[in-house]
């Protein structure tokens, strides 16, 4: 299928790292800024930086449920893809999410051409995400544990693998790594980690990069809104 026009150093990757830059003025007032993070490879290089689009009457009043894009830029601030999720007021269940409640996000290169969805899907105690293909057709569920939280006296990384729903193997895995107990208390600055193998689709692994954010949005931004 080929690899999109500027996502070909992601080809070279068998890891990225996101790490969500803490804002001071949230930290304080609770005023919701636009989501930053900096995403550097296994050796700590910055490699992209992703920013936040949305309403801020949006962020302020709908919290996750909120409409945004993702813009994934290189180092020399050219776009590379980008991920975009509609404002969707959930008339359903979190956990069995019907159309009402079914969040999906497309997953584009930077000419907005279409290369997948990322969706969250019905589950019964542990939550679960879809990633689609073009046609919305499931290719992988990425599963997460029961209890997808971290406090001080457990610190250990959070695991969510992406498995194939064609032959039910591992493809690769979503982590949220320990931010540090001041972050974790204060802020709803996020850490994570995603790994697959080197010589996976590229279209597949910025899918799997594009999950982090709606996995980050449906499940770490709801508490600080609720609060």
């Amino acid at each position: 299928a080929g690899c999109p026009q500027g996502m070909e150093y992601l080809t070279q990757l068998d890891q990225i790292i996101i790490q969500q830059e803490t804002s001071l003025l949230e930290a304080l007032t609770g005023w919701e800024v636009k989501n930053k993070f900096r995403v550097t490879n296994s050796v700590g290089q910055q490699v992209y930086y992703a920013l936040e689009e949305s309403d801020v009457c949006q962020r302020m009043c709908c919290g996750p449920s909120r409409g945004f894009i993702y813009h994934i830029t290189d180092n020399m601030q050219q776009e590379v893809f980008r991920v975009r999720r509609e404002f969707q007021c959930c008339t359903g269940v979190f956990c069995c999410p019907m159309d009402g409640c079914r969040y999906f996000a497309s997953i584009e290169d930077k000419n907005g051409q279409v290369l997948g969805h990322v969706s969250n899907l019905a589950f019964c105690c542990s939550p679960k995400f879809g990633i689609f293909d073009e046609q919305k057709n499931l290719v992988a569920e990425v599963r997460g544990p029961c209890c997808p939280c971290q406090t001080v006296c457990c610190t250990d990384d959070i695991d969510f693998p992406i498995i194939s729903t064609q032959d039910g193997t591992e493809m690769g895995k979503i982590s949220k790594q320990w931010p540090g107990l001041l972050k974790e208390m204060f802020t709803d600055s996020d850490n994570f980690r995603v790994s697959f193998p080197i010589e996976l689709d590229v279209k597949k692994k910025a899918l799997m990069f594009g999950a982090i954010f709606i996995i980050d949005m449906m499940l770490y931004e709801k508490n600080q809104n609720n609060n």
